[in-house]
């Protein structure tokens, strides 16, 4: 028999640079990116008004960790959690409709406070047995004759 080497530590992330991550290089590229920008398109004063908080927030997105995961998946769980309702809230319906007919014309309607059906443990072993042979079984109950061959 084959043995096969098991991948071990799949969610660590590949180091490029010292401690640095593919991730968080890409990251810190794209900040020198708009930090170059912002430097070329502004004069000096207006550069550090605008590049120390651009900074920051590229430094936040590479290098924090909110338990154990990256800051941006962090950041889409709060957008995600904030776009659902605060409060759920479960409507009963008054009618549950069963799509069961024992006549091609003839629907049954079955509401919650007339009736509520309960199975007999004879009809669940008799279920439970027509599932086990796969449909083969065949049994006459009253007036009805149920055959489930195939």
């Amino acid at each position: 028999m084959q043995q096969f080497t098991v991948p071990q530590f799949i969610d660590v992330e590949d180091k490029i640079i010292g401690p640095i991550t593919v991730r968080q290089f890409i990251i810190l590229i794209v900040a020198g990116f708009f930090l170059f920008l912002e430097y070329k398109l502004s004069d000096f004063a207006f550069f550090l008004f605008i590049g120390v908080p651009t900074l920051l927030i590229f430094i936040v997105l590479a290098f924090v960790k909110i338990n154990g995961m990256p800051f941006h998946y962090f950041i889409l769980n709060v957008i995600q959690t904030l776009k659902k309702p605060m409060i759920r809230i479960w409507a009963r319906s008054e009618e549950i409709y069963a799509s069961i007919s024992k006549t091609d014309k003839e629907k049954i309607v079955v509401t919650p406070s007339s009736h509520k059906a309960q199975a007999t443990r004879s009809r669940l072993s008799e279920l439970s047995l027509v599932v086990d042979t796969g449909g083969a079984y065949q049994e006459s109950n009253n007036n009805e004759d149920i055959s489930f061959t195939k």
